[in-house]
């Protein structure tokens, strides 16, 4: 899904082994039939006293929401439209701006923030759009258009794109003169390479971006160095010490002089006219353009940030490699800027910690070590930790940040920042301490079971809104003064079939937040009556052909109630989606070309054409609680093609098939291909001496299973002392550097680093 995916690879710090960083928690059966869509997910579970309501469903994989003065609400999807909700509750959204013909929306690019002026309605009638854009300067757009056939599965040296910041001119519901403020994050693979862009209090333009870099191995350049990374040219791999590619493209204002600056892991101040630096920023006085827009780096991906209202610091949420999350603060970044321009340390550091790139002896990071200052976060988490009452689920990735603002909360909530995480689909506050602060010390959980938040914001009535990318909803989050309305929640076992058609619902997920009981009452025939059950699982058997609406009201003790209701299609049998290629028995190499096909009948339509098809590719990492990755959505074809990935194992993929029928039908059918693998061992000479083999420091021999064609690192350290002996590296029996790639072969294979003793 989003800049927010994980490096899947194993790293040891100076603190230990590290969790494996994951995007999206989500356990999926091995192989799903075909099956009739309906049934609901359980709901979110929120502390006491606060509610989850959905304000705004139907949207295609939303992923930033913006609230304009006037009320109406901007919405954002990840494929590159822009939508105008004329009210929360507004069925037929108007689309504002069509973005998908130049936005590269593959794994986790696509459009993912936009922003409003606040002088909307008073001189400044412009929004602001942050996406990934399908090209790069000097080629035009669209490059490959949301697929990266580079034979790498997309994660290659041929899959660059870039960033891009458009302003448009707000003309009723619709856009007008659209303008390229900003392009730039060079982008390798297909995550984290831009998150949020907001208007600040100041009324300038903060925009941030990651680092681009590769999530499967440790990138320093070594893998095509398509951005051009010095010290070599494009297409020329770069080597430790003196890289200044991949990952290390958040410190490129630590670069050697005459070497370019870069926005990638930056958080840019900005003029939102120009696109230009503004006075005052840190580094202004730099002659490199993109260090005078720069007010803080050393980012992974800074994937969403706050201000906090009524003061001058801005609230970071950087997604981490292995092993943290973290928040950082940029204190007093509208005052003259005077404690701004941190270096938060990246990929030199990971939360408190040194990374995993200290293995490979890079100038950038040991000189960081040595002598150079880098800020640590204000509030970290761990991968493999329980947060407040938070269990970790695969792995994390924070991916939102609001502070309440004068909302129905407690008084204990008064200013306290709300942060979310995608991964755990969990929702936390960190009050305010006595110093006025945040509180890391202080953090509880508001809720769990969130269906994977990507944005945070406070709206109207002061709650706390966020914008769910699976489910298509945004949610706002209450706490109603003396009695709160309840939730209600319908679902069935069946939502059409063929006459008779029996259907068992079910209410029971629906919720109170003051705990109170509740009753239940039916429209079960669709005619707008309720009564026909008081039950909160009545069944109901329909004999005549066509849609039926069936409606629950949920009523507490107080009176206070809601409704929720559900499309059943009797005498519609959903469709049965048949995949005809590829067979569950391919077994695949990163990199291979893999070509799909599929059709489907329906009962009552025939043959379904392509239009009524459509299909996901997602990728299951099962290092030890299993999450997936979405990589790829292609709708209305029958056909089509992708490279497979390059990815941790153990890991598989799913491609599913999706048909829908003339009456909303819907089934889906999915196969499981599993990877070829190999297993490679790394040893010393003499043995027993540590090195790192993608897992973290180990003493060798270490043995690795990996896919065939993926790349892996092998890093041996320069010198190590083992009782007493100190030994120096002399060569690894592949030929490769210290720290290199290894392309897994389609045999196993060993690889020995050889050491000397070193003279006295």
């Amino acid at each position: 899904m989003l800049t927010i995916h994980r490096l899947s690879i194993r790293v040891l710090t100076l603190r230990g082994m590290v969790a494996l960083a994951v995007f999206t928690a989500l356990l999926v059966a091995l192989a799903r039939p075909p099956q009739a869509h309906g049934a609901a997910a359980a709901g979110p579970v929120l502390a006491s006293g606060f509610t989850d309501t959905v304000v705004t469903s139907g949207l295609t994989e939303p992923t930033a929401a913006a609230v304009a003065p006037d009320g109406r609400i901007f919405v954002a999807e990840k494929s590159g439209l822009i939508k105008v909700l004329r009210s929360w509750s507004d069925p037929n959204p108007v689309v504002f701006a069509d973005l998908r013909a130049g936005t590269d929306d593959y794994w986790d690019r696509g459009l993912l923030s936009i922003a409003v002026d606040p002088g909307l309605n008073t001189g400044r009638p412009y929004l602001y759009a942050l996406r990934s854009y399908d090209g790069y300067p000097g080629h035009p757009a669209p490059l490959w258009h949301d697929a990266c056939n580079d034979g790498s599965g997309g994660t290659g040296a041929g899959c660059m794109i870039v960033g891009e910041l458009l302003r448009f001119t707000v003309a009723g519901n619709k856009s007008t003169n659209a303008r390229s403020l900003l392009t730039g994050w060079c982008q390798q693979s297909p995550s984290h390479s831009i998150g949020t862009v907001t208007v600040g209090p100041d009324g300038r333009l903060y925009v941030g971006g990651g680092d681009g870099a590769s999530f499967s191995f440790l990138d320093y350049g070594q893998n095509g160095n398509p951005c051009g990374d010095p010290p070599g040219a494009a297409g020329t791999n770069l080597s430790a010490p003196d890289a200044q590619g991949g990952a290390l493209r958040a410190q490129s204002l630590r670069r050697p002089a005459g070497q370019p600056v870069l926005l990638s892991g930056t958080i840019l101040r900005i003029d939102p006219d120009t696109g230009a630096a503004v006075p005052g920023n840190p580094y202004a006085s730099s002659s490199d353009p993109n260090a005078q827009r720069i007010l803080a780096y050393g980012l992974r991906n800074p994937f969403r940030f706050a201000f906090r209202p009524g003061h001058k610091d801005l609230w970071i949420g950087d997604v981490g490699l292995g092993t943290y999350e973290e928040i950082d603060r940029v204190p007093n970044v509208m005052d003259g800027l005077a404690t701004a321009g941190e270096n938060f340390g990246w990929p030199c550091y990971e939360g408190p910690a040194v990374s995993g790139f200290s293995s490979i002896g890079l100038t950038s990071c040991s000189t960081l070590y040595s002598g150079g200052t880098a800020t640590g976060p204000y509030y970290s988490y761990r991968h493999d930790a329980t947060v407040g009452s938070c269990p970790r689920s695969g792995g994390s990735s924070i991916t939102g940040l609001a502070f309440e603002n004068a909302s129905t909360f407690p008084s204990a909530y008064r200013n306290a920042l709300f942060f979310t995480d995608s991964s755990r689909g969990c929702l936390w506050a960190m009050r305010v301490g006595s110093n006025g602060l945040p509180n890391p010390n202080d953090v509880v959980t508001i809720g769990t079971g969130l269906d994977e938040p990507v944005q945070l914001f406070s709206g109207p009535g002061g709650d706390i809104y966020y914008v769910s990318l699976s489910s298509g909803t945004i949610h706002r989050i209450g706490y109603p003064a003396g009695n709160a309305v309840p939730s209600a929640n319908i679902s069935a076992n069946v939502t059409a079939g063929a006459l008779p058609l029996t259907v068992h619902f079910d209410a029971r997920g629906s919720t109170d937040a003051n705990g109170d009981p509740l009753t239940f009452s039916w429209d079960l025939n669709g005619n707008g009556a309720f009564g026909d059950s008081t039950s909160a699982t009545p069944s109901a058997t329909y004999t005549t052909a066509g849609p039926v609406t069936v409606q629950v009201r949920v009523t507490d003790v107080h009176g206070a109630r809601s409704q929720a209701s559900l499309r059943i299609l009797p005498g519609d049998s959903p469709p049965q989606p048949i995949i005809d290629s590829p067979a569950s028995g391919l077994h695949w190499q990163v990199g291979q070309h893999i070509t799909f096909s599929g059709h489907a009948i329906d009962g009552e339509d025939g043959a379904l054409p392509p239009a009524s098809l459509s299909w996901s590719l997602v990728i299951h990492h099962c290092p030890s609680e299993c999450h997936t990755h979405r990589i790829q959505d292609w709708a209305g074809v029958a056909t089509g093609a992708f490279d497979a990935p390059d990815h941790e194992y153990p890991s598989w993929l799913e491609l599913s098939l999706t048909a829908t029928d003339s009456q909303g039908a819907t089934a889906t059918s999915s196969v499981r291909l599993d990877p070829t693998t190999v297993v490679l061992t790394f040893d010393t000479n003499p043995t027993g001496l540590v090195l790192d083999a993608g897992l973290g420091n180990a003493t060798a021999p270490v043995s690795r299973t990996v896919i065939v064609g993926s790349t892996n690192t092998a890093a041996a350290p320069a010198s190590q002392t083992r009782s007493g002996t100190t030994y120096l590296f002399s060569s690894w029996s592949d030929g490769g550097a210290a720290a290199h790639q290894i392309l897994a072969p389609t045999q196993n294979a060993t690889f020995v680093a050889t050491y000397q003793v070193a003279p006295p």
